[in-house]
């Protein structure tokens, strides 16, 4: 799976589980299968996230896809 900016936050933690370490350096927390942070971190695209913690868009694209490639 490429990581993008369009990328769904939910589906970068239902798919690389191990790398939520690295997300949450950037604030985007774990979250529960049935918790309102997985409702709403499935609207959450990758963009969004790095504009709400205020991280450029490249780096936390670079460092995540990073961490997938280590996978």
């Amino acid at each position: 799976m490429e990581i993008t900016k369009d990328t769904r936050v939910s589906d970068i933690l239902l798919e690389y589980g191990d790398i939520a370490d690295v997300m949450e350096i950037f604030g985007v927390k774990r979250v529960g299968k049935y918790s309102l942070r997985m409702f709403l971190a499935k609207a959450l695209t990758v963009e969004w996230a790095a504009r709400i913690h205020k991280v450029p868009l490249d780096e936390f694209l670079e460092i995540l896809n990073q961490a997938v490639a280590k996978k």
